[in-house]
């Protein structure tokens, strides 16, 4: 069966590449439907034609010492951006606090390959953190924040946001053992969470990444 799911376009054209010219490889990582009928999917071209099982096993040899979470209590319409940015940066896992149920367009199909876990509470992903040994980072703009432009971020931490408008809980905040907030300079109050999180994962990134190792 294939898996090539949605297809994505660019000005009008369809993107990824057509059936495979030639002989197929013989390698157990490329989906003979695929080879047969053309790749599709929104993927980088280092994983054209490879099985779905496959994406996901490199993905997990290469993925980052940050996970990402994001409150789910009202249904909130970022988190497929949030799955999807995390994606990206090779997040270890997402985690869908309150809520499970999300909307998923926003992921553009990336929740296929990212990890993504439930907690029904705000208690059990602090507990889960505890568990693993990872440092919660809370962000919102909120007083006793500190700038994150100023801020050094744990290597292995999860990365926890709130929801649009009402930011963080108070059993988050609580939690967190850094509470960080993004500079700005307009007359909004907030930006959007989804936008949040991809500023604080790329900053992630520029102090702990090998950026040698990014396509």
């Amino acid at each position: 069966m294939s898996e090539q799911g949605p297809t994505e376009w660019v000005f009008g054209e369809p993107v990824g590449v057509g059936p495979w010219p030639g002989d197929p490889p013989d390698d157990p990582r490329y989906d003979p439907a695929l080879l047969a009928e053309g790749d599709r999917r929104n993927v980088v071209d280092a994983y054209r034609y490879w099985r779905r099982d496959a994406v996901v096993a490199d993905l997990d040899r290469r993925r980052h010492d940050f996970h990402v979470a994001i409150e789910n209590f009202q249904h909130d319409h970022n988190i497929g951006t949030v799955v999807r940015t995390a994606n990206a940066f090779t997040a270890k896992a997402v985690h869908i606090v309150g809520r499970r149920r999300w909307n998923r367009r926003g992921a553009m199909v990336t929740d296929r390959y990212q990890h993504v876990e439930h907690h029904p509470t705000v208690e059990s992903l602090l507990t889960f953190a505890d568990a693993e040994g990872l440092a919660v980072v809370g962000v919102d703009n909120t007083p006793g924040s500190t700038p994150i432009e100023r801020t050094p971020l744990p290597r292995r931490c999860v990365l926890v946001f709130g929801q649009e408008g009402p930011g963080l809980s108070e059993d988050a905040r609580k939690g967190a053992d850094v509470l960080v907030s993004i500079a700005q300079f307009g007359s909004t109050r907030s930006i959007n969470a989804g936008v949040a999180a991809g500023i604080v994962m790329h900053s992630w990134v520029r102090e702990h990444a090998d950026l040698d190792a990014a396509w």
